[in-house]
Order: structure tokens, then sequence, then C-alpha cells
């Protein structure tokens, strides 16, 4: 590789050491090569590169990305894994891959401006993925909405119910029962009958003979004697 190759490789490993989210450096020794193309089709998955460079090469190539602290971990062979995606999904695939195969020794690694350990490598890999924590924020968001709406249908449902019943009952709509009849009023007294017409007086029956006065009684007498 002359110098021309050489610059444009550590270039290229810059520009890659300063978009990733996660630089991973493991020990690739022992893995053949179809081990590596099963752990790269893994890793494209997680939107990440597996890549093998020379150490020298590299240093040069974290001094001009401004990443120091990777170089502390090019040391004998050294495979570098740029993730551009998921950080978690992508130390998961390293990890699964080294549990399978007995194979890929963590070294350690680069984050937000700072190196990760070995350690820190491992907590990552068993952190959730990004899909599964968009899962659980979907679901957390999502069970309130649930509850409201199951808590409406059945405000809804029993509304519902109570207007039916209400309409059997004829309390509402054009069925509704006539009102009670109000209770009858009390008889009225037939009317008094008509007092009969007074009769006349009778007129006074004449008086049976009385005794005439004295003085009559002396008329009398004398005419009597006459």
């Amino acid at each position: 590789m002359d110098r021309t190759q050489k610059a444009a490789v550590i270039d290229e490993v810059a520009q890659q050491i300063q978009e990733a989210e996660a630089i991973y450096a493991v020990d690739y020794r022992g893995a053949s090569v179809p081990q590596a193309a099963e752990l790269r089709a893994r890793l494209r998955e997680a939107d990440a590169t597996f890549r093998v460079v020379k150490n020298t090469l590299t240093e040069r190539a974290a001094d001009k990305a401004g990443a120091e602290g990777l170089k502390a971990y090019l040391d004998g062979p050294t495979a570098l894994t740029f993730v551009r995606g998921d950080a978690a999904a992508a130390a998961k695939a390293l990890s699964d891959f080294r549990r399978a195969s007995g194979l890929l020794e963590f070294k350690g690694g680069w984050m937000n401006s700072e190196p990760l350990s070995p350690e820190q490598m491992d907590a990552i890999a068993r952190l959730p993925t990004r899909e599964v924590l968009y899962g659980r924020l979907v679901g957390m968001v999502a069970s309130p909405l649930t509850g409201l709406a199951s808590a409406l249908n059945g405000l809804i449902g029993g509304l519902a119910r109570q207007l039916s019943q209400i309409a059997e009952q004829g309390l509402v709509g054009g069925d509704a029962p006539a009102p009670a009849a109000e209770a009858p009023a009390a008889e009225e007294a037939p009317p008094a009958e008509e007092a009969a017409p007074e009769e006349p007086a009778a007129e006074a029956a004449p008086a049976e003979d009385s005794p005439p006065a004295e003085g009559d009684t002396d008329s009398q007498t004398e005419t009597e004697k006459e």
C-alpha cells in the first residue's frame, strides 16, 4: 500500500469515526472468513460496519477525528465496529457471536466522545434494543388511552341501558303513559228538591155556633118573649 492509499484509508476511517454513534474494538483472532461474513451480516441489520485496519493507520485516523482515547485499544489484532444505528443492537450482535463461537474478546470502545471499557460494552449489549424501547413506549402511551376508551365505552353503554329502561317505562318519547287520573271529585249533592209552592191558606171555616154574646142573649130573649 503506497502513501496515497494509506492517506485515503486514514481519511476514510477518520470519517467513519466522526459519523459513528459508537465504536467497538474487539480481538478477532481465530475468526474464520465465513464467521466474519456472518458477523458482518448481523451487524448490517443494526446499521453497523465491521472493519479490520492496521493499527498504525487507525491511530492516525483517531488523531485526525479527535478520538485519541480510542488508541488505547489498538494493541494486537483489532477489528473495529462502526455503529451508525442502534448501539445496543450492535453490541448485542457482537455478544451473541462471542457466546456462540467463543471468539471476539471485547477490548473497549468509544461513545459520546468518551472511552468505553469492556464491562461497559457488556452492559450496553444487555440493554433493550431501540425497537424494544419503542414498543414499550408505544405500550405506555397506548395503555392510558385504552383505559380511557374502555371507561368511555362503559359509560356510554351504561347510559344507553338507562335510556332504554326509561324508554321501556314510557317516560320518554311518544309512548309516555297518560298521567294518572285525578281522584274523582266528591259527587255533587243532587240539587235540593224545590220546595213545593205553598198552598194558599184555607179560608177559615165558619166557627160553630158560638154562644151569643151577652147583649145578643138579651135581644134574643126579648124576641122570644114577643
